[in-house]
Parts: structure tokens; sequence; C-alpha cells
């Protein structure tokens, strides 16, 4: 008996000996771990101590995996594609029916474009607008083969928006619909037209651009593109009526421009005629679309420099 004692006694002080061992290291854990977060922390401080408030201005702000060989096998996108069709021709159909002149068209137009885009925003995000596109390529919000798609779904949205208002007044038994035609720009006044399109062309994109950061609220992201619309539109039949004496001459959206009488069908010779043809593209289409660059851009500028992600 004596000797079963001694023996009780080593294992005894083993299991007491070893208790303190894992509380160390159960002391040790959480003092490691905090170290690992406090290196993480101060890599990401230098790291970023180098970089301007520009870094990443031209980078990619869509989808990597997005190609011409990729978008093609997705099936949402042949959907943003006839929101683009279907958008693009209700807009083309009001302004063949109701037209874009005066300040009241402004209001009409207004609530148009905030029906449209709340409509076909899950679609496609609502370009609806070769100004908007072309913008969106040009600051990497979309790839480039989806916005020359969109570009091709616009202009055939607009030419359907054209094509079922002139079947009504065909069916009323009448002739063919007159297709209005844009005010013929005159000698010197070139630039006085081009640059009502163009500073339009900003206005509209610039707004987009800043409502994209209210894309979680359709409403509010539709409500401020309208408003975008509606101060062009303001801006246009101001300096229009003031400098030009016209009031019909601006449009702000290439798609639908190219669905009225743009091009003179006659002249005294092929040059006057061509001359004509690329006079009427860059004061309604080119410019326009130059000036969509402008707007996404002027955003993205003062994003940046406000710090804003």
């Amino acid at each position: 008996m004596a000797t079963k004692k001694p023996k009780a006694s080593p294992k005894t002080t083993k299991s007491k000996s070893t208790k303190p061992k894992t509380a160390a290291k159960t002391v040790t854990k959480p003092v490691s771990e905090a170290s690992k977060t406090n290196t993480v922390e101060k890599e990401v401080i230098t790291s970023s101590k180098g970089k301007s408030c520009f870094s990443g201005f031209f980078a990619k702000k869509y989808e990597e995996k997005e190609s011409i060989l990729t978008v093609f096998k997705n099936h949402k996108f042949y959907g943003a594609l006839l929101g683009e069709v279907i958008g693009s021709m209700f807009i083309t159909l009001f302004l063949f029916s109701l037209g874009l002149m005066g300040v009241a068209s402004a209001a009409n137009y207004s609530f148009l474009v905030l029906a449209v885009f709340i409509a076909i925003y899950s679609f496609s995000g609502a370009c609806l607008n070769p100004v908007i596109t072309i913008g969106m390529m040009a600051s990497r919000r979309i790839s480039v083969i989806r916005g020359f798609m969109y570009l091709i779904a616009e202009v055939l949205g607009a030419w359907f928006g054209w094509l079922i208002f002139n079947s009504f007044h065909l069916a009323g038994g009448e002739t063919a619909y007159d297709i209005p035609k844009m005010t013929a720009i005159g000698e010197n006044q070139f630039w006085v037209f081009a640059m009502v399109e163009l500073l339009g062309a900003i206005i509209i994109a610039f707004f987009f651009a800043r409502a994209l950061k209210y894309k979680r609220s359709v409403f509010t992201f539709a409500a401020t593109v309208a408003g975008g619309v509606v101060l062009a539109m303001l801006v246009g039949f101001v300096v229009s009526a003031a400098f030009i004496g016209v009031q019909n001459n601006f449009l702000f959206n290439p798609a639908a421009a190219l669905m009225f009488n743009i091009f003179p069908a006659s002249g005294e010779n092929f040059g006057e005629i061509f001359g004509g043809i690329c006079q009427a593209l860059s004061v309604w289409a080119f410019l326009p679309m130059i000036g969509g660059v402008i707007g996404f851009y002027v955003s993205d500028f003062m994003g940046k420099l406000s710090g804003e992600e």
C-alpha cells in the first residue's frame, strides 16, 4: 500500500503542470491575431500613401469577364438590347407626336423620360440615347461590344417609333406623313447650332452620371435623369430662341435626330449636298456624342477630387 501512494502523486503533479501550459497557449493566440491585424493595417496605410486621388481613373467599371466571346452567351444581354429598342421607340414616338418646341413640351417630356427610365432601367440601365451610350463607353462603365450593340438598338428603336407613328397616319386615309425638318443651318450659324447641341448633351450626360450614384433607388435615378433632360431643353430653347430665332433645332438625341429630315435633299452639286450631310451629322450626331463623353468625365473628375468612391 505504501508503494502505491507515491505513484499517484506524480500523476497529480503532471496534470497540474499541464494546465498552465494550455492556459499559456490560449493567452498567446489573441496576441498573435492582434499582431497580424496590426501588420495588415500598416501595410494598407503604407500602400495607400503613395497613390493619388486619381488612381484608377481610367479603370474598368464593368465585369472583367465581359467580352465579345462571352457577352452573346448571356441571355440577359438580349433582354438589355430589347429594352434599349423599346425605350428608344417610346421616346421617338413622343417626339413625333408632341414635338420638342416650347417650355410646355419640356414639362411633358420630363414625365415621359421619368416613366420610360423607371420601366426600362432594370433591363439595360436605360441608356436610351447614343449620347449616354458613348459616355458610358468612354468612361469604361460598359464594354465596347455592349456599347456598340446598344447604339444599333437605339437607332433601330427610333426607326420603329417613326414607323409606328407613320402607320397610324396612313391608317387615317391620308398620304404619307411629312417628316418634320430640323431648321436649316444658315450662314455663320453652324457654331451656334453646334454649341446648343453640345451644351445640352453635356448637361444630360452629367446628370446621368450623377444619377448612377442613386441607382439603388430607381425613382431617384429616373428623376435625376429627367431633371437633366428638362434643364438641357430649357437651355436649348432659350439660347436658340435668343441667338438664332428658331425653336425646333435641338434634340440632344442622335438616334432620334436621324429619323427627322436632317439631311439636305437637293443642292447645286454633289459637293454641296455632301457638305450639308457632314454639317448635319456634326451638329446633331457627332458633337452631341462628344458632349456625352465630356459630361461623364466631368462627373468622374469631380468625384475623384471629392474622394467619392
